[in-house]
């Protein structure tokens, strides 16, 4: 830029002040772009210990089989489910449970019985520990050591 002024003052199409204000304004553009990049450049490397972000459990207790597509909606998502199928019939809810157990096949996730009619569904990112036995076994256990 600093020929292309020169050669401008040198055929008086600019006075020379107007050349050092403009390059002085280019200089300090330059500074700060500079700036920028440094500070950027020494941000590489940095990791946040807190990288998951607050995992939601949704709650659903459908009374119909359409209301399925929406647990599983919420599985795409990467959302835990706990699904309670007392609200449906028998028949009803074998097929919640067999479309939801593809739908969590697909995404590598598991479906687990916690309770009568009750599951947890979750995606992959979510790992179960542990089982939940049925309430029934135990009432019968319990009755039999008396």
């Amino acid at each position: 830029m600093g020929v292309m002024n020169k050669f401008m003052n040198f055929l008086g199409l600019q006075e020379e002040e107007e050349v050092i204000e403009r390059e002085q304004i280019a200089d300090s553009i330059e500074e700060g772009e500079t700036k920028a990049f440094e500070q950027r450049k020494n941000k590489g490397n940095v990791v946040s210990i807190h990288s998951q972000k607050n995992v939601r459990v949704v709650l659903n207790e459908p009374r119909s089989y359409e209301e399925t597509q929406d647990i599983a909606d919420h599985l795409r998502s990467r959302r835990p489910v706990v699904v309670n199928l007392h609200r449906v019939r028998t028949d009803q809810a074998l097929r919640i449970v067999d479309f939801l157990s593809g739908t969590v096949y697909a995404l590598n996730g598991s479906i687990s019985k916690i309770g009568p009619n009750i599951f947890l569904c979750t995606p992959d990112s979510v790992e179960i520990q542990g089982s939940i036995t049925e309430m029934r076994e135990d009432n019968e256990e319990y009755n039999k050591s008396r």
